[in-house]
This record gives structure tokens, sequence and C-alpha cells, in this order.
């Protein structure tokens, strides 16, 4: 995640111009349910890895056409996932905050992390035909 195309109002608490990006590398993946996961990822903010559980759901998949420039580059698959968990913004060494006047703190150490993502694949196509294509997917076995 591009920290810099990110507006926020402590955009010096995660020290952008010396780490201008947010990553998250998934190490395993743990069927749970039918389409819920557990992923197993390394998660690096200001420098600092640490290993977090994502809770994941499979949200389905679909086929949509394709088209670039006025030109039809055939299906692509589409797939819909959620993921979240929490994680110590400390433990990434985010500490800004500030004591609020009637007492209290503006930011909590407790931060929800979610994740929406809907990628996309190329489906082959065959004499014109639209194919279909396969996701690795514990309800089909493949």
């Amino acid at each position: 995640m591009d920290l810099a195309s990110i507006w926020t109002s402590t955009r010096d608490s995660f020290d952008v111009e010396r780490y201008p990006a947010i990553t998250h590398t998934a190490d395993q993946v743990e069927v749970i349910a039918e389409d819920d996961y557990l992923v197993k990822a390394q998660l690096t903010i200001r420098g600092a890895s640490r290993e977090v559980v994502l809770k994941a759901r499979c949200l389905g998949q679909w086929t949509t056409p394709w088209w670039e420039d006025g030109v039809d580059k055939g299906a692509k698959t589409r797939a819909g996932f959620y993921a979240g968990s929490e994680i110590n913004r400390h433990d990434f060494d985010v500490s800004w905050n500030r004591v609020l006047d009637r007492g209290g703190v503006v930011v909590g150490s407790t931060v929800e992390v979610t994740i929406d993502a809907k990628p996309s694949w190329s489906v082959p196509r065959r004499a014109g035909l639209r194919m279909g294509s396969t996701m690795i997917h514990p309800k089909h076995g493949r």
C-alpha cells in the first residue's frame, strides 16, 4: 500500500519519507470452512515486520468481459475476498497520540486491519468460445 496516496492528519506517524509503503506477504493459508480461511502473513509497517493472522472469506467468483482500447481481450475471472485482523500499532512503532482536553487520548492502541480484494485473471479462449477457469478452492477440490 502506497502511504503517500493516503490522506491522514498524522502522516508523520508513518514516517512516509523513510517508509513509503505498508507491505503484506502471505506465508500460509489454512482452510477452516468451505469459504473461510486463516491467512498467516508478514505485515511490515515503518520497517517493523510482525506475523499477523487474518480471518479471510471468499465471497465468490464470476466471469466478466475485458476490453482495452476498444479491443476484446477475452474474459477475465474475478473473485471477491475480505480479510481482517487486529494489531497493536505500538508493535510497528506507530506511537503518535495526543491527550484530549477532558481526558483520554486521540488514538487507541488496537487498530483494525481490513483487506477488500477483487483479483482477476485471464480465462483461456478456444475457437471463439469462452472457456471455464479453475480456481484453487476447497468447494471444488482443485
